[in-house]
C-alpha cells in the first residue's frame, strides 16, 4: 500500500507519511537514515562501526522510485538509500510501539 500524503516537516527533520488506513506517522531523519539499506550502510552495520549523526540532520530531497519506494537524500551527503512503502510502514509500526 503506498500513503497518499508524503512530506517534509520540522525544518526537513520529520518525514510525514498519510496512509488511507493507519493516518498520519511521522518518522525522523535520524531513524531514517539509520535505517538506510543501502550496501555501504549494510557493510558498516556488519562491520560494527557506529553511524555518527551530525547535529541538525534533515532529508534535503524526497525522489520517487517508481510508485513503490521513495529516495531519500540527506544533509550528511547520504544519497543511496532507497525506501519501499512496506518498509516505511514498519518503521512508522516500530516507532510506534
Amino acid at each position: 500500500m503506498q500513503p497518499t500524503l508524503v512530506e517534509l516537516r520540522e525544518n526537513s527533520t520529520m518525514l510525514a507519511l498519510t496512509w488511507p488506513d493507519y493516518g498520519t506517522r511521522l518518522l525522523g531523519a535520524e531513524t531514517l537514515r539509520r535505517a538506510s539499506r543501502a550496501a555501504s550502510e549494510i557493510r558498516r552495520q556488519i562491520a560494527g562501526v557506529e553511524l555518527a549523526i551530525e547535529p541538525g540532520l534533515h532529508v534535503t530531497a524526497l525522489e520517487p522510485i517508481g510508485n513503490y519506494a521513495l529516495r531519500l537524500l540527506f544533509s550528511d551527503g547520504h544519497d543511496r538509500g532507497i525506501y519501499p512503502w512496506p518498509y516505511l510502514r514498519e518503521l512508522a509500526d516500530e516507532q510506534a510501539a
